[in-house]
């Protein structure tokens, strides 16, 4: 069987080698002239660098005469680096005039000379000495302003007789370039036709067959390619997609039904775990309001019974708005309070603003709950449990804490990572535990980063709901 494959690497080998030896030599071309430009760039770096240090090393020089206590650090600076680009010059501008190079090193020499001899006479204060050899030093250095010129303008007339070849192989570039684009368009134009036969018919038959499928039709016409290459793979291979697909699609449908019906008939379970015990607390507490006060604590208690309970026997797949589940937390912590009197605290830190958001129907009161029973309720002292909702930049903050038994950061990672272990920590009136909210409110806001737990042993626990606004606010 032929390949594709194999006729494209043919083909395409000759393009690869025209590419390879163009790009060779225009990196070639390119770099001869940039090393020719650099070098010309150079030369006339060191020698404005030679101009400057020459006047630096005579303003050193006064100043070694006219501040001879000063410090003079700058002037063995100076002077050294002049010398070092003396020593330079030999290499650097092998294309001049020796000799008038060399009269160029004897003048800086003399220059650098004369320096060094005023500087001698200023510390053996011969005065008549160094103001002599001082002159000296300052005609050397009009002197080597004067040649640093000269030199300047030999090199601005080689650089033009460089640029003017720079121009003529730009010039020629323009041209290669004309005729490689030419030449590739007509090659690319012949290898299209030449392929268009042969691929494209069979690859517009799966186009279209494609393009069934995406608008959901998975029962059309099987794909027929007639060919002895990896189009006749593909199209039978596409073929065997879309039936597959077809099957996958169906199967999911059932899968999907299964599930819905399913999660209905688990999610009416857990509303019907309403705990016995806690009933029979409640209304112990009720029956004895009822003895020792008058009706009106009686009736506030059968209030919030009546509340929690309404909320927890509704739809528990529709979702509510935050502001109906504090309102249920306030209801609960009023039934508490009464029942364990000043032994438990309740703390409400809430901002209004932030209560217009739906949430999943029984979140904060399961674990308002869980705070208490694995929290709270055991401890001979009591404790306190706070409920604080709060908005963070794009996500209203549901902090519900208690200062109880708290856990160790094993239990934590069980209960973050839905492990058996979470079923111990459910509530006395709902029957939901911690990772049932956790996997609710993941599902709800499609988001996997919804709850953070901070519980430390012995010192309470913090369950921190990340519920995002965009996303949960209502309408």
């Amino acid at each position: 069987m032929k390949t594709i494959r194999g006729k494209l690497l043919v083909y395409f080998f000759v393009f690869v080698i025209l590419f390879q030896v163009t790009a060779v030599s225009i990196f070639v071309s390119s770099n001869e002239l940039t090393s020719a430009y650099n070098d010309s760039f150079q030369r006339f770096l060191l020698l404005n660098s030679i101009s400057q240090n020459s006047r630096d090393l005579y303003t050193e020089t006064e100043k070694f005469v006219t501040e001879f206590e000063s410090d003079h650090r700058s002037y063995y600076r100076v002077k050294e680096l002049l010398q070092r680009e003396k020593d330079k010059l030999a290499s650097s501008f092998y294309d001049i005039d020796p000799i008038e190079m060399k009269n160029y090193i004897n003048l800086i020499e003399t220059f650098i000379q004369e320096s060094e001899l005023t500087v001698g006479f200023v510390i053996k204060d011969d005065i008549e000495q160094y103001t002599y050899h001082l002159e000296e030093a300052r005609n050397a250095s009009g002197y080597i302003q004067e040649a640093t010129l000269e030199l300047i303008n030999l090199e601005l007339t080689a650089y033009q007789s460089f640029y003017q070849d720079l121009q003529a192989r730009n010039d020629s570039f323009l041209y290669f370039i004309i005729f490689l684009f030419v030449s590739t368009i007509m090659l690319a134009i012949f290898f299209a036709i030449w392929f268009s036969s042969g691929i494209t018919r069979p690859l517009s038959k799966l186009s279209r067959a494609a393009k069934e499928v995406s608008s959901g039709d998975l029962l059309g016409e099987p794909v027929t390619i007639r060919s002895r290459d990896e189009l006749e793979l593909l199209g039978d291979t596409f073929n065997s997609m879309r039936s597959n697909i077809h099957e996958l699609v169906e199967e999911i449908k059932d899968q999907s039904e299964l599930d819905r019906l399913l999660k209905e008939m688990e999610l009416k379970h857990l509303q019907s775990q309403i705990n016995p015990h806690f009933l029979f607390n409640t209304l112990n507490t009720l029956s004895k309001m009822a003895y020792l006060e008058d009706a009106k604590s009686t009736s506030a208690l059968i209030d919030s019974v009546a509340t929690i309970l309404r909320h927890n026997l509704g739809e528990i797949d529709h979702h509510v708005m935050l502001r109906d589940e504090v309102k249920v937390v306030k209801d609960y912590f009023h039934l508490q309070k009464t029942r364990f009197s000043e032994r438990i605290q309740f703390e409400l830190n809430v901002d209004e603003s932030c209560l217009e958001i739906a949430i999943p129907r029984l979140t904060l009161q399961p674990l308002v709950e869980n705070a208490f029973i694995h929290g709270i309720e055991e401890k001979e002292e009591g404790g306190t449990i706070s409920l604080k909702i709060f908005q963070s930049n794009d996500r209203v903050i549901a902090e519900i804490s208690d200062d109880g038994a708290g856990m160790d950061q094993d239990k934590v990672d069980q209960l973050m990572s839905f492990t058996k272990q979470q079923d111990v920590h459910v509530g006395h009136s709902t029957g939901i535990g911690i990772t049932n909210v956790i996997r609710r409110l993941q599902l709800f806001y499609q988001l996997s980063h919804v709850v953070e737990i901070d519980s430390e042993k012995d010192k309470g626990t913090t369950i921190r709901l990340l519920l995002p606004i965009q996303d949960g606010r209502k309408g």
